[in-house]
């Protein structure tokens, strides 16, 4: 669809406030290249307190799914800490989008890096299942400069004016990317895998597309099928992959998951899940709990 028919499929009031935000975003990119990285990543988390305090609402949202998942213990302490990494990472995107601020590239986990190239070289490509867990758009970055053929499936901006804002993220740091809608975009991902390319696809959040009910976070909870039902059909391989603690600080890690077990994509997408469950419960600070993840309008396969 067109920008002209995005912006006419709006309401008056939709409109009235995607206007609003997308002025809010160029002061906000136009204000943020007069300061250093530091201080945009310190903002960020000023910002993220702030946050946590005026909304109570989505505090409430996050207390509640991670005391769900957590315990409650564990969801008090989590929850105002996740606030304030996920402002900082905010900032830490928004220095991104300045050339002048390359941020370094991350460590790999031991084992990381042959667990990868292992899957890419049965060749049939690689379908890495992920998650927004710390720094994402690093960890894509990291792999593209380490020389893996990676490419980003992403939901395409609500707002086609800010699709600037994601090719500053990603294209300028070599990371391409497939919008999950546009046209063309099953062709273009199979084109990836015939490839012998790394198809990087986070399915931690809520999506209205097609997804089965498995077991997130000891919750079920509507996961989408796609990145199972590719691999199946087309044979890639499966990782997932995330960053970990590794020595005091994150490092990208990869699990292979078998395909060779139940072979159906409920069966697979529940394994991808565990996994990237186990992930999120090693830092549980770096998830966005704010998300309305187990709350949304069925969607059928």
């Amino acid at each position: 669809m067109s920008a002209a028919a995005v912006r006419a499929s709006w309401t008056p009031a939709q409109r009235l406030k995607n206007d609003v935000l997308f002025a809010l975003v160029v002061c906000a990119l136009a204000v943020t290249r007069w300061f250093p990285a530091r201080a945009l990543v310190a903002s960020g988390r000023a910002l993220g307190v702030l946050v946590h305090r005026l909304a109570p609402g989505l505090r409430r949202l996050a207390l509640a799914n991670a005391t769900r998942a957590l315990g409650s213990e564990e969801a008090a302490k989590v929850v105002p800490r996740a606030y304030r990494e996920l402002g900082a990472l905010l900032g830490e995107a928004l220095a991104m989008l300045d050339p002048r601020h390359a941020p370094a590239p991350l460590p790999f986990a031991p084992g990381a890096e042959a667990c990868l190239a292992e899957a890419i070289a049965e060749g049939r490509g690689v379908v890495f299942a992920s998650a927004h867990l710390g720094p994402w758009e690093r960890v894509a970055a990291t792999l593209v400069a380490a020389g893996y053929p990676v490419t980003v499936v992403a939901r395409a901006p609500y707002d086609p004016r800010l699709a600037g804002v994601y090719e500053g993220l990603r294209a300028r740091r070599g990371v391409p990317a497939v919008y999950r809608g546009d046209d063309g975009a099953g062709i273009a991902l199979v084109r990836v895998l015939r490839k012998g390319g790394v198809l990087a696809i986070p399915m931690d959040l809520a999506s209205r597309v097609a997804s089965v009910e498995v077991p997130f976070l000891g919750i079920p909870a509507r996961t989408a099928v796609g990145p199972a039902r590719i691999a199946l059909r087309t044979g890639a391989a499966v990782v997932s992959g995330t960053v970990v603690p590794h020595e005091g600080e994150l490092a990208i890690s990869f699990t292979r998951i078998a395909t060779n077990g139940p072979a159906d994509e409920t069966a697979l997408t529940a394994r991808i899940n565990e996994d990237l469950s186990s992930r999120i419960r090693a830092v549980p600070h770096l998830w966005p709990w704010m998300h309305d993840r187990f709350r949304i309008e069925r969607t059928h396969v």
